[in-house]
């Protein structure tokens, strides 16, 4: 039908003459109350964002000589950063004489991920960069 015809039966039902696919042809319309579809949607996305989670990089500082207690606290609180969600960054940072011995920083950074392992994945693993190995870890997904 014609578009004045289409704004003449909106005008009648007091409602407003939206275009629904303009680039068609011919363009497709349709006939609401555009303030209601507009509150309504703003609710929709409203609702969207709030049962959205962002994802943070939590960091997690190691060193070349831990020992086991001091390891199974960071353990502990990684195991609680993938359960709530987050990404784990896990650091080694090597001073002085250290650099000598980046072999057992690979070490401590195998141990680790083999003891996150049921939850977490490795996304990238331990690499040396400058005076610092990094490794970064994700949570499994959830089924």
């Amino acid at each position: 039908m014609p578009a004045s015809q289409a704004q003449h039966i909106a005008d009648e039902r007091n409602l407003d003459l939206v275009k629904i696919a303009p680039q068609a042809t011919p363009p497709v319309c349709k006939i609401m109350d555009y303030g209601k579809y507009r509150f309504e949607q703003a609710k929709r996305e409203k609702e969207a964002r709030k049962n959205q989670h962002t994802v943070d990089v939590k960091e997690i500082k190691l060193s070349l000589n831990i020992d086991t207690h001091d390891f199974n606290t960071k353990l502990k609180n990684a195991l609680k950063f993938f359960a709530h969600g987050d990404k784990i960054k896990v650091s080694i940072r090597f001073r002085g004489r250290e650099m000598g011995h980046s072999e057992y920083g690979y070490d401590i950074m195998k141990r680790f991920a083999e003891a996150c392992s049921e939850v977490a994945n490795i996304e990238r693993p331990a690499k040396l960069e400058g005076r610092q190995m990094l490794m970064f870890m994700a949570p499994k997904p959830t089924k």
